[in-house]
């Protein structure tokens, strides 16, 4: 957790997600949001599964459970966008066609 402690960064206390951003509230009173285009899994997943959403990681991690997706307040802050190969979001992406 060094890293972490590093970026002064906090504990996840809420997060929401629209068709456009995700945004996440910290402990310590900031508010992040990013575009949520950053992280394909999260824009190709219905309302209904991005509200489904757990924080994970001692506080420090969101999980979306029906997506296979994980962010953590460290990627967040330092913008990190989504490092998924588009190979493995064209799998993913196939896999769920076939599922409906």
């Amino acid at each position: 957790m060094k890293k972490l402690s590093k970026l002064g960064a906090s504990k996840i206390k809420n997060v929401i997600l629209t068709d456009d951003t995700v945004t996440v509230d910290l402990e310590d009173g900031r508010t992040i949001s990013v575009p949520i285009g950053w992280y394909p899994r999260l824009a190709n997943g219905t309302p209904q599964e991005r509200a489904h959403w757990e924080i994970s990681g001692a506080g420090y991690g969101i999980h979306w459970r029906d997506l296979d997706e994980d962010l953590g307040v460290e990627g967040l802050l330092l913008g990190k966008k989504s490092s998924e190969s588009l190979a493995s979001l064209e799998r993913w992406l196939e896999k769920r066609k076939g599922s409906n």
